[in-house]
């Protein structure tokens, strides 16, 4: 083929196209140019104004000095909310500006769009999101409640005629600090004898004829001190009782300094204060190792639990109890102070504990006869004694000559003996007994020995309305309990009694218990993470369905400086063996009935299943009420659950005048649960009745 010459080159098709492709790119640059220099500029970008002095003619836009929110542009379509250019002066009318005037400095930027809050673990576009809205308790901000109860009549489709309360009214003020089970006169009156402490078990009221209001705080309510200053003061105004400063405060117990009570420390033997004490104890037998083998207590007879309060610093968990006697409220003072602690006796009931629930057991001067009725209390601590465990008794019989003190040392020698308990050291006015690993002792004592071993068919954990048995619990021939990890290993160490928890699993039951840790660890993790519950200031904490704990031990995990009291209901299966192998706090109780404690004691209730199961005994209202009773204002409820209980739940929750947010799961929308969060406010007596 003979190749092109220049001539015919030019003339060819392929040459115009070239030549027109290039005369086309030179106009465009130049129209581009002259249009980006001479016309209109989108208010979205800028580019840098000429100097003055080139005397440049420059076009002005007729957005000029207009605003616009883009966030129309860039949200998802379902949050969007319709807004219109806001005109912050006249508009430019005129496209060209005299040369001589002044340019406008450059546009500021548009301003940002509103934050989208969110009512959810996931965001609007289905991802995890840190940006949710969290309730404060505000004191100055309180609410004028109504004082009755206001129920409607409804028609159902069924055309029965149903009542729902629309609004609870207030409790009278001289029950701002009741406890049903515990204040019920009318059924103390009919006891027919109190010689063994029976006024102070739990004697509830009727069915029908519960709490149907809401309990109120005292006059001049405040959010409480937060741990650990709560240790050594709390406000005068949230426990308003000086009882205890006239009858203990020469004891070092408590003092008032003008709005607050303080805490030096010290109790009826420790003068001296309880770190000193508890010193002493480890010195005495160094195998306590506070925070490591000795991980629970119970204190027995607490006064404002300072025992407990300084045991917290040593990774130690103390469950204080006391009666509500003539020191009544003492264990309302160790719950302002954020301590554990319950309303508790030793009287004619098994304690609400399992077997071999406590490493130690601490009696400092409880006002306790340890020997009286065949030492059926005494026996009844030996139940709650885990294998191995501790019993520290600091008591006058222990140091003191007198013959009747004398007697009584000898009473209890003889008891601790006939126990198989050892005496492993009495060093000034405390003596420490240790008890056995196993059954060996009891087997090789004398026949007729009393008191005997109690029967093989007795369940150790049966504790829910059980009378106490004057006879010796027997410990398990698989030795489980006895063999617990040291602290903080035994956390998340399947425990050996987990095997013995009557549950129909299909899986292995080390499985289920890891995969109950795992699950909490992640939920709470995303709790954390997205409702910033570091910054909510929990405290005092109450899992109402605790399972084997998972919900606790994710918040230690999660390093929250909080404690968790786990409830183990009466209607699904006993494992608080488990919650106490794990070196955590729990009681058994049934939600139908109040709960032994103060009202206002805990910041967070949390019951995750609690209410599908328990509708079909009693009614949910029932709980809910005294959920709020034990809340303090300011504190949150979760509840999650079916979404069959949410309606009803939500109608309860906004008649008690909490506030309620109804969530998805991180499960998403459609899945079968959802996350009900409330937050309690603080309410008031109606002005008209506040001046009666």
């Amino acid at each position: 083929m003979k190749p092109f010459g220049n001539a015919d080159f030019l003339r060819s098709s392929t040459a115009i196209k070239i030549a027109a492709f290039v005369f086309l790119s030179v106009a465009f640059f130049y129209l581009g140019k002259h249009w980006s220099d001479g016309y209109q500029q989108l208010i979205f970008f800028s580019r840098q104004a000429p100097s003055v002095e080139t005397q440049a003619e420059v076009a002005l836009s007729s957005n000029l000095n207009k605003q616009f929110n883009i966030s129309t542009l860039i949200n998802d379509p379902q949050t969007r909310t319709e807004t219109k250019p806001i005109d912050n002066g006249k508009a430019a009318d005129k496209s060209v500006r005299s040369p001589s005037q002044k340019l406008p400095s450059a546009m500021p930027p548009p301003p940002p769009p509103d934050l989208i809050k969110s009512y959810g673990v996931l965001d609007e576009n289905g991802t995890m999101s840190d940006e949710f809205e969290i309730g404060e308790f505000d004191p100055d901000v309180v609410e004028n409640w109504g004082n009755d109860t206001e129920i409607h009549e409804e028609k159902s489709e069924d055309s029965r005629f149903k009542f729902k309360t629309m609004k609870f009214g207030l409790c009278d003020e001289s029950m701002r600090e009741y406890i049903p089970c515990m204040d019920n006169v009318q059924a103390i009156k009919r006891l027919k004898s109190i010689d063994r402490g029976q006024s102070f078990e739990r004697h509830c009221p009727e069915v029908g004829k519960g709490l149907n209001c809401l309990v109120p705080a005292p006059k001049g309510y405040r959010p409480p001190i937060p741990w650990p200053r709560s240790r050594d003061e709390v406000w005068f105004s949230n426990v308003p009782h000086t009882r205890l400063v006239d009858d203990k405060g020469g004891q070092n117990w408590i003092s008032k300094d003008k709005d607050k009570f303080k805490f030096p420390g010290g109790g009826t033997q420790f003068i001296h204060g309880a770190d000193k004490y508890l010193d002493q104890i480890n010195q005495m037998v160094p195998d306590v190792a506070w925070g490591h083998h000795t991980r629970v207590v119970l204190d027995v007879g607490c006064g404002v639990a300072s025992f407990g309060a300084y045991l917290l610093l040593r990774n130690v968990l103390t469950m204080s109890i006391a009666p509500k006697d003539v020191h009544e409220n003492q264990i309302q003072f160790a719950l302002e102070r954020n301590v554990p602690a319950m309303v508790a006796a030793f009287a004619t009931r098994r304690l609400l504990y399992p077997s071999q629930a406590f490493d130690l057991i601490h009696c400092s001067r409880c006002r306790i006869n340890w020997t009286r009725d065949d030492g059926v209390w005494l026996l009844e601590a030996n139940r709650l004694l885990r294998a191995g465990g501790y019993f520290v008794w600091a008591a006058q019989p222990v140091y003191k000559h007198e013959e009747a003190l004398e007697e009584q040392w000898i009473e209890m020698l003889n008891l601790t003996t006939r126990l198989c308990w050892n005496l492993v050291k009495k060093e000034g006015y405390v003596a420490m007994w240790q008890k056995p690993y196993n059954n060996s002792c009891y087997l090789s004592r004398e026949a007729g020995t009393e008191p005997p071993l109690c029967d093989p068919n007795d369940d150790p954990d049966n504790v829910w309305y059980v009378d106490l048995k004057a006879c010796i619990t027997r410990l398990p021939e698989n030795g489980y309990g006895a063999n617990t990890p040291p602290w903080p290993p035994r956390l998340q160490t399947p425990p050996d009694r987990l095997q013995s928890i009557q549950i129909d699993a299909y899986i292995a039951r080390n499985e289920l218990f890891k995969a109950e840790s795992k699950f909490w660890i992640e939920t709470i993790a995303s709790y954390v993470r997205a409702f910033r519950w570091k910054q909510m200031g929990l405290r005092n904490v109450m899992d109402m369905r605790a399972g084997f704990g998972g919900f606790a031990a994710a918040l230690i995990e999660s390093t929250l400086d909080a404690w968790v009291l786990n409830v183990v209901p009466v209607s699904g299966p006993n494992t608080l063996p488990v919650i106490y192998d794990r070196g955590l706090l729990g009681v058994m109780h049934d939600w139908c009935e109040p709960f032994d404690t103060y009202p206002r004691t805990y910041d967070f209730l949390h019951a995750a299943g609690l209410f599908s199961i328990e509708r079909k005994r009693c009614s949910m209202s029932t709980i809910m009420l005294e959920m709020d009773r034990i809340l303090r204002p300011g504190g949150h409820v979760y509840i999650r659950d079916s979404m069959d209980v949410m309606d009803e739940l939500q109608d309860i929750a906004k008649a008690m005048g909490w506030q309620v947010v109804l969530r998805d799961t991180a499960e998403g929308p459609h899945a079968s649960y959802r996350i009900l969060t409330c937050e309690k406010h603080l309410l008031r007596h109606s002005s008209k009745r506040s001046k009666n």
